[in-house]
C-alpha cells in the first residue's frame, strides 16, 4: 500500500535533484561562453572541460532522479 504523501515527497526530492542538475549545467554553459569570449584560442580546452563538466552533472540528477523515487 503505497501512500499518496510518500509518492509526493519522492516527486518533489526527484524535482529539486533534477533542478540542481538543470542550474549546475546552466552555470557551466555560462562560464564556458565567458572563458571564450575572454580567450578565444582557448575554445578547444575550455569545451573539453564544459563538456565533462555538463556529464557528470547530469549524471548526478539521473542519480537524484533514480534514488528519490
Amino acid at each position: 500500500m503505497n501512500l499518496p504523501i510518500a509518492e509526493i515527497a519522492g516527486n518533489i526530492t526527484s524535482a529539486f535533484g533534477l533542478l540542481g542538475a538543470a542550474i549546475g549545467v546552466g552555470l557551466i554553459g555560462l562560464k564556458a561562453a565567458e572563458a571564450v569570449g575572454r580567450n578565444p584560442g582557448a575554445s578547444g580546452k575550455v569545451l573539453v572541460q564544459a563538456i565533462i563538466g555538463m556529464a557528470l552533472a547530469e549524471g548526478l540528477g539521473i542519480l537524484a532522479l533514480f534514488l528519490a523515487k
